[in-house]
């Protein structure tokens, strides 16, 4: 299931373009053809996509470039926290971690298209793993800053009429004091190394759908 959102010619192409897109001088870090392909619509020589999915049309394609050898595994993801701890992804890992992702949302969550997911997160790996998991799946992702209090929540949840909200261990206590009031939300995830009692666990939820995905 893929969902889509219009697409700007100019401004996907200047994105494309743009110097900072380069990953340490290395100024052929976009596929070409890719580029050319915008080229030729931004020139009036191809029509335009009606709609456009940054997962499917861009990652996905650069993915399948890394496995065929037409490109070298440069980072798509680089992460590192105040603790020197450091996450790096290629194209095809990150692809194949945000299917995994879009897995979860729809299985064990039971969320389809038009459902909506918040995420109250810091900056973490996980948040954009979500946030392409749901463009995969058509999931409406909202966003919340990890500074939210209880009540910010409460609202949130109800106004949305959100099915599933993820979040860390120390929002989770602020989560559970507003769930009675909240008759949409269906299923609860945290992110953290340890478990809770009534939440599911994503990392746990990873392992278990590597293990599906390998049998």
């Amino acid at each position: 299931m893929r969902i889509f959102v219009k697409l700007s010619i100019p401004q996907c192409l200047r994105i494309l373009r743009s110097p900072c897109r380069s990953f340490h001088g290395y100024h052929r870090l976009l596929a070409s053809q890719i580029i050319s392909y915008y080229d030729s619509i931004n020139q009036c020589e191809n029509e335009p996509p009606e709609y456009f999915n940054f997962a499917s049309d861009v990652l996905d394609k650069w993915s399948q470039l890394e496995k065929d050898g037409r490109r070298p595994a440069n980072p798509a993801f680089w992460w590192i926290n105040d603790e020197g701890e450091e996450v790096r992804w290629s194209f095809e890992e990150l692809g194949f971690l945000s299917s995994k992702a879009a897995n979860i949302l729809s299985e064990a969550c039971g969320l389809q298209k038009g459902d909506k997911v918040i995420v109250v997160l810091p900056r973490v790996p996980e948040w954009w793993l979500l946030n392409v998991a749901c463009m995969r799946t058509g999931i409406v992702f909202i966003s919340g800053t990890s500074q939210l209090t209880a009540k910010d929540i409460l609202y949130r949840l109800q106004a949305s009429k959100a099915k599933c909200i993820i979040t860390s261990d120390t929002l989770a206590p602020a989560v559970e004091s507003v769930i009675p009031d909240c008759q949409f939300l269906k299923s609860k995830i945290i992110v953290s190394k340890g478990s809770r009692d009534g939440w599911l666990n994503l990392k746990e939820l990873f392992d278990k759908v590597y293990k599906m995905l390998h049998k």
